[in-house]
């Protein structure tokens, strides 16, 4: 591997393409794999092999301490619930079960992981397999305690949820919470921590931009950088409430010239360049120009129809031990769209209790669905919104039927999980 993290493959003698035999390993290239190649000017993309479980999500539980303005939870009527000890130990059979390397499981979905009280034990079970194991929380149960036995159980990455820089702010969008103990929590846990010039856990912060936060983002990254984050996700909100449209910030971006690629269209290459007082204007103006833009030699437009649960390898489980594809469809649940309500049926494709990983992984009609979500053949209903079709997954004009993900703000760059 060189320096740039680049890798050398060659060509057989067959015109096949032959890789370092460690690089094809980490993402699941094994014989007989099919891959998705695109050609992207002087590059090739080779997507990740559908069949390659990389990524496991567990959601804990759907219960939360707090009823945060952006929740999901405004927005459905299921039960909440808490998973049990018999799921769990299906799960982790199933990962016991999987050949090497091992997927990394990420504790998290629709609820508070820390209210479950056997997530933290449950993590260093899962360390012990040897997975790397990552879990978001609203930092406000992070006792210490917690915090204490989060690191001992070898804990890779804690995201915290942070949307704003403010008690005031913050406590306007997070109800039930304050950002100063907050604060304490996290600066306790990164203390609390084995010194090294690369401690972990990590610390990643999570933030949800609205029309009311976002000029706060940037002091939310000083106030990261300053509790010892190293990652930072930027996520726009869902509007999971009618009042939550009004929030949005991205209500042009989905129609907007700049991020769509078309032939049609003059095409704008910009280069790096400073970015102060002379250059921001200027560069601003030059991104509305109406051409298709690629910057330093990258398209904004390669974030369309791109579902990075499918590109990630990774598969969602439910607090009930329900298999799904990603977190959106974990829950039956509504959000709005183009002004109107989009409501949205969760799809499973297995559960734990009945069938092991391997076999809901590898199951033909999921393997299948995969299949046709990375080559993303759904109606553009975000672009278009125009029909009564987008108001729900069931089925869209193009004749795909449920679950239809042509109305997905996540495959279009808008809506990211960490």
């Amino acid at each position: 591997m060189s320096n740039t993290g680049s890798v050398l493959a060659e060509l057989d003698e067959q015109g096949r393409l032959v890789l370092p035999a460690e690089l094809a390993q980490q993402y699941g290239l094994t014989p007989g794999s099919v891959v998705r190649i695109e050609p992207d000017q002087n590059r090739l993309r080779i997507h990740r092999p559908v069949g390659h479980l990389a990524k496991v999500y567990i959601e804990p539980t759907t219960r939360c301490n707090l009823k945060c303005t952006t929740c999901i939870r405004s927005g459905w009527e299921e039960k909440l619930g808490r998973m049990s000890e018999a799921n769990f130990e299906h799960i982790l059979t199933g990962l016991k079960e999987l050949r090497p390397p091992l997927p990394s499981v990420f504790f998290g979905g629709l609820g508070e992981p820390l209210a479950h009280p056997h997530t933290i034990h449950w993590i260093k079970l899962v360390k012990q397999l040897g997975c790397r194991v990552e879990l978001i929380t609203n930092g406000t149960a992070l006792t210490e305690k917690r915090s204490r036995d989060l690191i001992e159980a070898g804990l890779d990455l804690l995201w915290v949820s942070i949307d704003g820089a403010t008690p005031e702010s913050y406590a306007d969008v997070r109800l039930g919470a304050a950002l100063p103990d907050v604060i304490d929590n996290v600066t306790r846990f990164r203390q609390l921590r084995q010194p090294a010039h690369q401690p972990t856990p990590e610390i990643g912060i999570a933030f949800v931009a609205l029309q009311r936060n976002i000029a706060e983002l940037p002091a939310v990254i000083k106030l990261g950088r300053r509790l010892g984050a190293r990652h930072f996700s930027v996520s726009n909100v869902m509007p999971y409430s009618a009042e939550l449209q009004a929030e949005r910030l991205y209500v042009k971006t989905i129609k907007n010239i700049t991020y769509l690629d078309s032939p049609w269209l003059p095409k704008l290459n910009l280069p790096k360049m400073d970015i102060d007082e002379v250059t921001f204007e200027p560069f601003f103006k030059a991104l509305r120009s109406g051409c298709n833009v690629t910057f330093a030699g990258n398209k904004l437009s390669g974030a369309n129809d791109v579902c990075n649960f499918i590109e990630s390898g990774s598969m969602s489980i439910a607090w009930d031990g329900n298999v799904s594809p990603c977190w959106p469809l974990m829950h039956t649940h509504t959000s709005y769209l183009h002004g109107k309500i989009h409501r949205v049926r969760r799809h499973v494709v297995g559960n734990v209790d009945k069938r092991s990983l391997e076999e809901i992984w590898n199951d033909p009609a999921y393997l299948e669905y995969r299949s046709k979500v990375q080559g993303f053949g759904f109606a553009p209903c975000t672009y278009c919104g125009g029909c009564d079709l987008s108001e729900a997954n069931e089925e869209d004009c193009l004749g795909n039927q449920f679950p239809a993900c042509g109305s997905c703000l996540w495959s279009q760059g808008i809506i990211q999980c960490p």
